[in-house]
């Protein structure tokens, strides 16, 4: 009995100093590692001060961009929410998952691929002692159940009259039905004009609010992982009337737009892939002067949200986090704003895939601007490299890291690869924007000499050599669409997937 009561002695003891160890080496873990401020914006397109952008009043996004380092060059993996968030979350190509289009939340780890093969990156976060908090547009809604240890859902106060709310009660402009065959192509919120009343309407606002409360919160003894989500500037256009005064539309200068454009591009584009009868066309913009007041609306979104980025930059700023913290702020793809002939994301052109991106604090260089190719994808590995994390093997993304450390000077050979439904996939090189089609069509434009992509030079011979270099770094093999991912808004993906999974069954 003596015998036993000294084994339980000694096993308690050990138990005991396995437990100290550990709390030890938790506590170490939340003084080394740095905390994560992650921003998404949704449908933020290059319309910002620090991208160059002659209208844009965004002071808070270009003083981060200054702080830090700023990727003027980065692309999505899908111009549409929901795939491209899901691709940079799973750190997986749509070729990869077939994830092409939307797609529930709880659904992403669902499929042809073994849930084993997908962590997403809060989770990944949160094996790695982290405590992830996450409010707002994240994923496509909020977040999969239990992916946030502290979840303020998609808003954290008020619920609006739409999600993408608040709305006026009547349409003011626009009323988002397609003009022919309405059924097949859903209706949209798009619509622009000043409404409500108080910023304090607005869900961006709450959940800003809510976020700067997370900071004040936090237990400084574990490092955070923050995801904050901003829905605005997604449509509706609708901010309060101050933000418009910013935009006076004698001011505004309107983008490069060629009413001839679509000449000399593949059926499959402008018949298929870029037809939105939904949205309103450039054509119908110019002709009920809309432009300058679409442009006005969009713009006066964008500085909205970046006075709400500002506040949560500033409650950062004055926390005991301030040092310790790696921001990365990003947004889920482009918006074509009258350019290729509409105003809407859902292409495969430079307008629709261009997103900025941006990282700061905690030892990453400030002032510091990459006009290489990047991918929304890199952001993954990225975060794991700065934050001393091991490495996911399953990420398809090429870590940053290096370029921002300039520890690889050689960057010609980065590239970012779009792609929209199965096998459509457009290429950003250093110098060209390569498309290929599933039909085999294609569209080449020298990013150099024609960066508004008015001349395609993919049947010119003498780029014969260039378009196969841009072929050679397609998918090998692409992936027939996730069960559970759908585009209804878009006829032919409808057709797309019923036509490629049967192919494929």
């Amino acid at each position: 009995m003596k015998e036993k009561l000294v084994v339980l002695f000694v096993f308690s003891h050990i138990l005991f100093n396995s437990c100290q160890t550990q709390k030890s080496s938790n506590h170490k873990a939340a003084e080394q590692y740095p905390n994560v401020l992650f921003i998404s914006v949704d449908d933020l397109n290059d319309y910002l001060g620090f991208m160059g952008d002659p209208n844009a009043i965004t002071p808070h996004m270009d003083k981060l961009a200054l702080g830090g380092t700023a990727f003027t060059n980065a692309h999505c993996q899908a111009p549409l929410c929901g795939p491209s968030r899901a691709s940079l979350l799973t750190g997986l190509r749509p070729s990869t998952t077939g994830i092409y289009g939307m797609i529930k939340d709880n659904s992403i780890k669902t499929g042809s691929l073994a849930e084993d093969d997908i962590t997403l990156l809060p989770e990944y976060f949160s094996e790695h002692g982290y405590r992830t908090i996450g409010v707002g547009k994240v994923f496509h809604s909020f977040a999969p159940k239990g992916v946030f240890e502290i979840a303020g859902g998609r808003f954290a106060g008020i619920k609006p009259n739409h999600s993408f709310g608040p709305k006026p009660e009547q349409r003011m402009v626009w009323d988002g039905y397609a003009k022919t065959d309405p059924d097949n192509y859903g209706r949209t919120s798009t619509d622009w004009g000043p409404f409500p009343e108080s910023d304090q309407d607005m869900p961006d606002y709450q959940n800003t609010e809510w976020a700067i409360d997370q900071l004040n919160q936090h237990d400084p003894e574990r490092p955070f992982f923050l995801a904050v989500g901003y829905l605005r500037p997604h449509v509706p256009f609708h901010v309060l009337q101050k933000w418009f005064d910013l935009y006076p539309l004698e001011d505004i200068e309107l983008p490069a737009y060629d009413k001839n454009d679509f000449d000399d591009i593949p059926a499959i584009a402008k018949n298929e892939l870029a037809y939105l009868p939904m949205m309103p066309t450039t054509e119908w913009a110019i002709e009920t002067d809309n432009w300058k007041k679409i442009i006005q609306a969009y713009l006066a979104c964008i500085s909205f949200v970046d006075n709400e980025i500002g506040k949560l930059l500033s409650a950062l700023e004055k926390s005991q986090y301030a040092s310790n913290t790696i921001i990365v702020l990003w947004s889920d793809h482009g918006y074509r704003l009258g350019e290729k002939g509409t105003f809407a994301k859902q292409a495969l052109w430079e307008t629709a895939t261009k997103t900025p991106l941006i990282f700061s604090g905690a030892d990453i260089p400030k002032h510091k601007t990459i006009d290489a190719p990047v991918e929304l994808l890199s952001i993954y590995p990225t975060l794991l490299e700065l934050c001393q994390l091991p490495p996911n093997p399953h990420n398809e993304g090429r870590s940053l890291v290096p370029v921002i450390h300039d520890q690889q000077a050689d960057i010609d050979d980065f590239y970012s690869l779009t792609t929209y439904g199965w096998s459509n996939h457009s290429l950003r090189t250093k110098g060209f924007r390569y498309i290929s089609y599933e039909d085999g069509s294609e569209e080449l434009y020298d990013m150099a000499t024609d960066k508004n992509e008015f001349v395609n030079l993919a049947d010119v011979k003498d780029y014969k050599d260039i378009k196969e270099m841009h072929k050679a770094l397609l998918p090998a093999s692409n992936a027939r669409w996730h069960i559970n991912s759908n585009y209804t808004f878009q006829p032919y993906f409808v057709e797309q997937k019923k036509r490629i999974n049967q192919d494929n069954e």
